[in-house]
């Protein structure tokens, strides 16, 4: 009995460690012969917003041999999450617990302070890796084209977000808020981020992750009214209900809309798809029917007021008398042709000005090359792709804004980066591509970046900095107060 005993427990252990050395070793044991490969699959993925986390996600669930390494300009991860999510929504953030984990991961290595197509080449991460990822999102700012736009008191959206929630490359921008109202161009939900923060309570805002710097000159601004400026209709607005509710039901605020701007909508609501249908009925609401008790009370006591401005377009930002700064915008008057999602904004030939010392534009981020030899369409700001695939560019994929534009929440990133992610693992598993040569990755990259004297932070240095963030946040009831130089941040991080 003693004998089968012994017999049974080694006939099981070399089960186990020949289990183990499969799952590590033979990717034909998972993925089929066509996947099979003696070497470990090396992937790179440039950029690490949620585009570049979320196709490092499902890469490593996917193949339990593949390796990720994430490359990221600044020393610190999480991108728009970190710079571009509005401090007062909190619960958007959580996604960094998720990502944090990911980076975590054995099988994925973060290197921060690294730049490519300036300390690296896509061409160099193709030699070093077996597939290139790129996901570095949108920096680039989509221009007004009109005169007036570089006058002082014109922003774009993605700097003045970048300014209250601490983008290094933004912290020179010192908004001038001394004016009594503001036009937000735009009417996404970047816009009403914008007209919230402008207009929103300190009480409100002081136990956030807004920067001290930002958060000390809006308790200083002047700013009381905002109009968020549109070129079609209500019908057509590309915020989400959730916005719209939280600027209506913003303390000290009161709406003021034109009751014309909705001229035609009630008929149509029967029409309108539910989603649509009840964000039009918010909006209808607040522009012209006659509030309850409680709301009028509200509006009364009000100190501060904001808009939708419908059917506008900007023409013409105009000078003050000196010629220095902004002292009003010209509106083109518009009229639509069709109806519905396709309607087209058409100008009627009327304009109208608006006194205001502050234009931010919020027409959009775009996308930008960062190295001649990856293909590029600089009309829609994409680098042109098949389901994440680079056309004509084998081993190269993309995710996030970069492979789509800039559209949809982060929850639309997540699909489009899950399907990049899907259409290299089919690459791989088909010998699309081919991993049968050994590629030595981070290896290769890091030598590179030594000759060049280029010191990346690792995940475990950009922890150091997280943990004296959240500590200097800690001490005066916030959840992080963020470091906002690139310099203070690699200090800290190669303590």
């Amino acid at each position: 009995m003693a004998g089968y005993k012994r017999l049974f427990y080694r006939v099981a252990l070399w089960t186990w460690r020949r289990s183990s050395w499969m799952s590590r070793n033979d990717s034909s044991a998972v993925f089929g012969e066509a996947g099979f490969s003696s070497c470990r699959p090396k992937v790179c993925i440039v950029g690490s917003g949620p585009a570049g986390f979320y196709t490092t996600q499902h890469l490593i669930k996917a193949r339990q041999d593949i390796e990720v390494d994430i490359y990221e300009r600044l020393p610190v991860p999480f991108g728009l999450v970190r710079f571009g999510v509005a401090p007062d929504h909190p619960e958007v953030k959580n996604v960094i617990n998720t990502f944090t984990q990911t980076g975590k991961n054995a099988r994925c290595s973060f290197y921060g302070n690294v730049n490519i197509g300036k300390d690296v080449s896509v061409k160099e991460l193709q030699q070093a890796y077996h597939a290139v990822i790129l996901s570095y999102g949108a920096e680039g700012n989509r221009s007004m084209g009109i005169p007036g736009e570089d006058l002082a008191g014109v922003y774009s959206a993605k700097d003045f977000v970048g300014w209250y929630n601490g983008l290094p490359s933004c912290q020179q921008l010192s908004p001038d808020l001394s004016c009594e109202t503001a036009v937000v161009l735009g009417q996404g939900n970047v816009a009403l981020d914008v007209a919230r923060i402008l207009l929103s309570p300190m009480d409100m805002l002081k136990n956030t992750d807004i920067t001290q710097a930002a958060l000390e000159a809006l308790m200083e601004s002047q700013v009381r009214r905002v109009l968020i400026v549109g070129r079609r209709g209500p019908m057509q607005v590309a915020c989400t209900i959730k916005e719209v509710r939280e600027m209506v039901n913003l303390p000290g605020t009161k709406p003021q809309m034109l009751p014309t701007d909705f001229d035609g909508v009630r008929e149509a609501l029967q029409d309108l798809p539910r989603p649509r249908k009840r964000l039009t009925e918010l909006m209808l609401k607040a522009a012209i029917e006659l509030p309850a008790e409680k709301e009028q009370e509200k509006s009364n006591k009000a100190s501060r007021s904001w808009g939708f401005r419908f059917f506008r377009s900007p023409v013409q930002v105009l000078p003050s008398a000196d010629g220095t700064r902004t002292a009003g915008i010209r509106l083109a008057v518009n009229k639509l042709e069709g109806s519905g999602e396709a309607a087209r904004a058409v100008l009627t030939g009327e304009v109208e000005d608006v006194t205001c010392g502050l234009v931010i534009s919020s027409i959009g981020y775009k996308s930008l090359l960062i190295d001649p030899s990856v293909p590029f369409d600089s009309q829609k700001a994409i680098v042109p792709n098949l389901m994440g695939r680079v056309q004509q560019a084998a081993g190269l994929y993309c995710s996030g804004w970069l492979k789509t534009g800039p559209t949809g929440v982060i929850a639309t990133t997540m699909n489009n980066s899950f399907e990049t992610a899907r259409s290299l693992i089919e690459d791989m598993d088909s010998g699309k591509l081919d991993l049968s040569a050994e590629k030595s990755g981070a290896q290769k990259i890091r030598n590179l970046l030594e000759k060049r004297e280029i010191k990346p932070v690792t995940f475990s240095g950009w922890e150091k900095i997280d943990r004296v963030e959240t500590m200097r946040g800690g001490s005066t009831g916030k959840p992080r107060e963020k470091l906002l130089t690139v310099e203070e941040m690699l200090q800290l991080a190669w303590m």
